[in-house]
């Protein structure tokens, strides 16, 4: 989808300086879009902390050697 907005160049400027693989403005925005779709889950889960329950023993889980588990 093709967008006009208009962008902070100093912000811009400032990803750059701090990350030398993010050459294109176009580069930048994807990734901005994707650290945000991702902070967004992070905060849906967290709403969750506490409210899921569980089963079983959690020091046995802890304990148990991985190829163990079925």
């Amino acid at each position: 989808m093709k967008v006009q907005v208009e962008i902070d160049e100093e912000k811009i400027n400032k990803i750059r300086e701090l990350n030398k693989n993010l050459h294109t403005n176009k580069k930048i925005i994807d990734l901005a879009l994707r650290e945000f779709i991702s902070l967004m889950h992070r905060q849906k889960l967290m709403v969750l902390r506490g409210k899921v329950g569980r089963e079983g023993d959690l020091n046995d889980m802890r304990t148990k050697d991985i190829r163990s588990i079925d």
